[in-house]
Parts: structure tokens; sequence; C-alpha cells
């Protein structure tokens, strides 16, 4: 089968040659190139490199020399269109037949690029013509110079009805073709001839990664609307996979091994005109998926640099949800905050590219952005509020779909939640725990006792009696919690029977109040675990719950029962899940002793150790002012 050309062009436009050799050769990356050791030929000192610009490896070793898809044939024994099938579902294409209408679809694009060319080169010349010396003047304005002028290529749309039209036509380009190519209007009555697109704008060609125009967005000068328009969607222009000034911003974004994704034309080559020449812009979108693949071709951590106001927030917000679901292993966003009411072309105008360049050197991550969203302006003093905050942020890391990236960045979320939280509490004044009814008596006599009580009895077993507790004191509960309690195994074996009695009691007879309860579990051969249970919530002059468990206390409403129910089963779950995955991190550091296996372990050791810090803190807290959140 013969593939069209047109299409092994695109497929290599859309194929990163570092991705494909770096699943089998491990390349560093040096400058614009990456170099390894060579996978033709046995060597010890790396002769073999990549370079992604210009699509080929090269060995200087054995003249090894070629594609991604030379590449795939020589290392997998495949034949073209085997190699061409490989890659192409990887780059999620569908390879075309060889048919005469697909010959003819290429003959079309190829045909659609020379009258973009002319279109480009007319809006060139009417720029330096008297007609579009109002577009030269407002460029010259905005402090362009001619050499940024000239390599974005900008021009002028003139008032003038058929000025276009007549000049592509002596290049012997029907109006056909110019509709196609989305420069004329062919209006709905068939009568009237079709009319030009963009008049009286300043003109920005919109070009594909290799130059060539396949669009143009132009800016109205004066009041009317829209102030930006663009071509729209045709065989050559697809907004969602375009990024505006890629083509001038390759070479500098290789360079510096950085490529900053700003809002639109103008920002683009403001930064253009500061010395920031590796900046691209979306089409007037939120990014696309394709358009962030393409942006970690250029680079690992592209900086989304949007102007300093809600819009600008709305847009880093919208790329970073975007962007979740493809998170991979040392790729991601990181995010500029400019100052309010700035955008990238203005603060350089203003203060100077030194000013630019703190602003990107502060670029923050894409787990701190979305912590900042989530917390700015809030309060989270509470459990509830803080249950909130932790389920929002979840949600956000559970839409990456890399496991080990999920992990790392949950765990970061953790990190930075533990940190505010933790900051919060040392600004506040120490309040010992009060009695729920009598805040002033006896909270010195109930601090000892539950510092005692602490020191005796381990994290697990605690929450274990508690969750219990609340079920044999408040057996209305049941409705609320009796299936996740049904699905829990105690590490106690005494409580794990008094559990499994009292769910099959309760379950039986929905009426039961505790105190029906409680005869029913003496009468059954449970009064010793009983009394020993019930026994660790009063002080030893009898009565009085003490701790921050006093959500327990037989009178409190069903509402803040169940909430200390939960936030305890949170603990208890939580606390089981890192216990379990600390364990097999031990494991895997003493199989292997990696710089990776040994961060992974010591920030789990660390979060443990956090957990232990603040469960010691509490004791003589109030449950309700300051119990723990965690994520589970």
């Amino acid at each position: 089968m013969a593939i069209p050309p047109g299409f092994v062009d695109e497929l290599r436009n859309r194929t990163s040659v570092s991705e494909i050799v770096g699943k089998r050769v491990k390349l560093i990356k040096k400058g614009r190139e990456h170099s390894g050791l060579c996978p033709f030929h046995n060597e010890k000192t790396p002769s073999f490199t990549v370079n992604d610009d210009k699509g080929f490896y090269h060995c200087f070793g054995c003249g090894a020399h070629g594609s991604a898809l030379d590449f795939v044939m020589n290392t997998e024994g495949l034949n073209f269109p085997e190699a061409v099938e490989r890659l192409a579902v990887q780059a999620g294409m569908e390879v075309p037949q060889d048919t005469p209408q697909q010959r003819e679809r290429i003959e079309k694009r190829n045909t659609l690029y020379d009258v973009m060319e002319a279109a480009c080169a007319y809006y060139e010349r009417v720029l330096r013509m008297p007609e579009g010396q109002i577009g030269l003047s407002y460029l010259r304005e905005r402090g362009l110079s001619e050499e940024i002028i000239k390599r974005f290529r900008l021009g002028y749309s003139p008032n003038i009805q058929g000025g276009l039209k007549a000049a592509l036509k002596r290049d012997g380009i029907e109006d056909h073709l110019m509709i196609e190519a989305g420069l004329l209007i062919q209006p709905d009555d068939p009568n009237r001839k079709p009319y030009e697109r963009f008049r009286e704008r300043v003109m920005f060609p919109i070009t594909d990664r290799r130059g060539k125009v396949i669009a143009f967005g132009g800016r109205i000068l004066g009041d009317g609307k829209p102030k930006y328009l663009n071509s729209p969607e045709t065989p050559l222009f697809h907004k969602g996979t375009i990024l505006y000034g890629l083509a001038q911003a390759r070479e500098e974004a290789y360079k510096r091994d950085q490529i900053i994704v700003t809002e639109g034309y103008m920002d683009v080559i403001g930064l253009a005109q500061g010395g920031f020449c590796n900046a691209v812009a979306p089409l007037g979108t939120a990014l696309t998926e394709e358009q962030i693949q393409l942006l970690w071709k250029m680079c690992k951590t592209p900086l989304l640099c949007f102007d300093g106001d809600a819009a600008g927030q709305r847009a880093s917000a919208r790329g970073a949800e975007r962007a979740l679901p493809h998170l991979k292993p040392g790729y991601s966003l990181h995010f500029v905050h400019l100052p309010a009411g700035e955008d990238p072309d203005s603060l350089i105008k203003e203060e100077g590219a030194a000013a630019m360049q703190t602003v990107l050197d502060e670029a923050i991550p894409l787990s701190e952005l979305l912590w900042r969203m989530e917390s700015e302006g809030k309060n989270f003093e509470t459990a509830e509020d803080r249950a909130l905050l932790e389920d929002s942020l979840k949600k956000h890391a559970f839409q990456i779909e890399d496991e080990s990236v999920k992990h790392h960045f949950l765990s970061a979320l953790k990190d930075r939640m533990w940190k505010e939280i933790r900051a919060k509490k040392e600004t506040k004044p120490f309040q010992p725990r009060r009695d729920w009814k009598n805040e002033k008596k006896n909270h010195h006599t109930h601090l000892e006792a539950k510092s005692s009580l602490n020191t005796k009895i381990n994290a697990e077993k605690w929450r274990e009696t508690l969750l219990i507790a609340a079920v044999i004191l408040h057996p209305e509960l049941i409705d609320e919690v009796g299936e996740r309690l049904g699905l829990l195994i105690f590490t106690s074996e005494s409580l794990d029977k008094l559990r499994q009695e009292v769910l099959k009691t309760v379950d039986g007879d929905l009426g039961l109040d505790s105190r029906a309860l409680q005869s029913h579990l003496e009468k059954n051969g449970f009064s010793g675990p009983l009394k020993s249970l019930l026994s660790q919530f009063h002080a030893p002059n009898g009565g009085k719950f003490i701790g921050h468990e006093t959500f327990l206390h037989p009178d409190r409403p069903i509402e803040d029962v169940l909430r200390g129910w939960e936030h305890t089963f949170k603990l208890y779950m939580m606390e089981r899940d890192l216990a379990a995955e600390f364990k097999e991190l031990k494991r895997r550091l003493k199989e292997e002793m990696t710089p990776q296996a040994l961060s992974q372990f010591q920030a789990h050791q660390k979060l443990m150790g956090i957990i232990d810090a603040d469960e010691d803190e509490a004791s003589g807290y109030s449950y309700k002012n300051d119990e723990q959140d965690l994520f589970d």
C-alpha cells in the first residue's frame, strides 16, 4: 500500500524522535540535542545524538542516521508501512488509504498553501502603502521594530472592496479557492458576489510549525466588532491544534529549554520585542490536549503566563484542568502570575525585561496553583471546612491517569495542607479541652487522664474503640455507618468480636436504644469487654467524659456524633493505608536502594511523624475546634 507523502510528513511533525528513541536508549539532554549510547554498535562513550528540531538521530561512531520511522524499522524489524502504522497509533492518527480521492486532497492542500502565501504577501505589501499607513502607525506606536514586524510578517487589510480578490486573481487564484481558504465569504444569496472576510484590520499570519501560512487573525483599528477576528476552520487550519508564533519560537525554546504560553498575538510579539523570543499563544481558546502535547515536545514544563485579571486566572485554571489527565513523569505545567492589570507587553514596556524575567523566575508548579485556587480567600478552621478543601484537592488529583504522578501529586498536596494547618495552629494560643457541659470544672484532671490514656493505647486500637463505642452509645447511627462498620476487620480480636455482635444485634432490632443494647451485650457474654471499653471515657472520679471524644456523650445531638464518627473513620482508614504503603516502600527500599525509593520512603516517614505529632498535640483540645483532617 502506497502511503501519501503528506501523511508521512504530518506523522513526522507529530512525532518526537527523542520520545521514540528514549524508549530504548537512555538519553541526556544537552542544549537542543539529546545524547546517549548508540543502540546500533557497542560503545562506552556516547556518540549517539538525537535532534527533535531537525527530526533525526545520528551516530558519529557507526554512522547510523535516520528519522523516528527509521529507528523503529531498524530496532523492531518492521517494514515501512508497519512502522508508519506503529507510530500513527501512538500519535492518534489513522493511516489513510491510497485512493484517488486521497491524492486529490493532498494536491488541494498544497494549492491552499499557495493561496494563503499569496494573501500574506498582499497584506504585507499593503502595510507599506498609503492605504496601510494607519496599520503601520499602530504597530510602531506599540513599540514594534522593523525586524519584529518582518519576522512575524505583519500586514494590513485595507478598506478596499475587492482589493485582495483582484490581487490574487492576477496570480490565477479563483474565488472558490479563496472561499475554501477562508479569505472570502460566500453570501447565502447566490446572486451576491463573495466578499472579503478581513477589512480595516492589522493582519497577523498564523503558520504551522514549519512556517507555512494557514490562517490569519485580524485586529480592527477603531470601535468595530469583533476586536479580533480569526480565519474559520479550513482544510489547513484547525485552531485547537495550532499555537500562534510556534515557528518563530521553536529555536529559542529549544535553546532555553523553556516555552512561554500567553494569551494573544500582541503578547507573543511584545515578548519577542522585549527579548523573549520563546513565546506562543493559543488562538482565543483554552489550551487543548493537542496543544499541550505540542508544548511538551518543546520542553517538559511550559510556563503559562496569562494576564493578571480574572479572565487570565480563569485561563490558567482551564489550562491546569486540561493538563491533569495527561501529566506524566517529568512533564507538567508551571504558572506565572502577572501583577493585577498587567499583560506581558505592558509589563515589559513599563518596567522593562528584567521585571518580566523576575516574574518568570517566580513561576509556581501546577500543584501550588491548584492549592491556591481552592484555598485562597477561604476559611478552613473547622473540620467540615477542611474536609471540603480536602475533597476539592483530591478531585483534581484523581484526574491524573499516571499512577506514579498521582501518588506524588497527592503527597505534595498533603504536605501543603499539613503545613498550612500547622502554621495556623502555631499562631493560636494553647486552649486546653473543657468538659462539654461544665466549661470550667475539672479540666486539669481531664487533661491528665487523657494524656495517660494516650500513652497506653496505640492510635489504631483507640480509633477502633471510638468507632464501636459510638454505635453502642448511639445505636441510631447504624443507618448511616452500618455498612462501613460491617466492612471493617478490627486489629483487636476482642473489639472485632464486639463489633460483630453489635452489628448483628442492632440490625435485628433497629428500635434498640443504648441501654437495651448494653443489656443485651452483657447477657451474651460481653460484660467484661463492654465495661472495659466504656470505662475509657470517664475520669477516675467516675462519670465525666474526658478528652476530645466528647462527641460520644449520650446527650450529644446525633449530628455531632455522626460528624465525630466520620472524622474518626477517615483518620482510621488513612492511617491504615499509610501503614500498608509505608511497609511496601520499606520492602522496595531493601530490594533496591535508589534515590527515588529513598525519597518516597522518607516522605512517608515524615508524614507518619506529622500524624503522630498532631495526635499528641490534639490531647486536651476540644473535638469540634481542633479535629484533624487528612487525605484518605
